[in-house]
């Protein structure tokens, strides 16, 4: 039996703007997942690392490592989420192509406050506030005054992209990893 969970899905073989959800693998496996950066220790947010507003220096998405992908995953779904605000996938929701067969991956960064991906990755959601900060892809930390000490994290998924209209993505595995709280800087 398969259950669902619904999300927006925009970018690659998938029609923009189309609302979507993904088919739940019977035996959806626990992803293995580190930054590369050890800057991202998931304690604190590094300096420079927040969103313009608040004094970050070109801020961009941690890179992640990624182990235990199934084989069959052809991308991987990032989901950047202040946990302080509940609202998976707010500060936005990006995909990266892998080829099936690859088992581990590095998710490289992606700048902040931009809608320019580097190669490989698709938009699904952009950040859900741009009237808070210059709008893009990716919203870094962005708690600000009266915010301070909000934690932030990202959910990584294995998927197997939709190949047509109407199809849903499989979900094939996913875990979470904290990226870290902000701090004063």
């Amino acid at each position: 039996m398969r259950r669902t969970i619904l999300v927006t899905v925009f970018g690659a073989l998938t029609l923009a703007a189309c609302v979507s959800t993904y088919n739940v693998s019977e035996d959806v496996r626990q992803l293995s997942l580190g930054f590369t950066d050890p800057r991202w220790n998931g304690v604190t947010v590094p300096d420079g690392q927040q969103c313009l507003r608040f004094g970050g220096r070109e801020p961009g998405t941690p890179e992640i490592e990624v182990g235990g992908i199934p084989a069959t995953a052809d991308a991987l779904v990032v989901e950047y989420t202040d946990r302080s605000w509940g609202s998976v996938g707010w500060h936005g929701k990006i995909g990266f192509n892998i080829e099936p067969g690859t088992t581990t991956f590095v998710i490289p960064s992606v700048p902040g406050h931009s809608f320019d991906l580097p190669e490989g990755f698709f938009l699904i959601a952009e950040h859900r506030a741009p009237h808070w900060d210059v709008a893009g892809a990716y919203l870094p930390p962005c708690s600000g005054a009266g915010g301070l000490g909000n934690s932030y994290y990202a959910t990584v998924k294995a998927i197997v992209k939709a190949k047509s209209e109407g199809k849903k993505p499989l979900l094939l595995a996913e875990d979470v990893i904290q990226m870290g709280n902000t701090s004063e800087h």
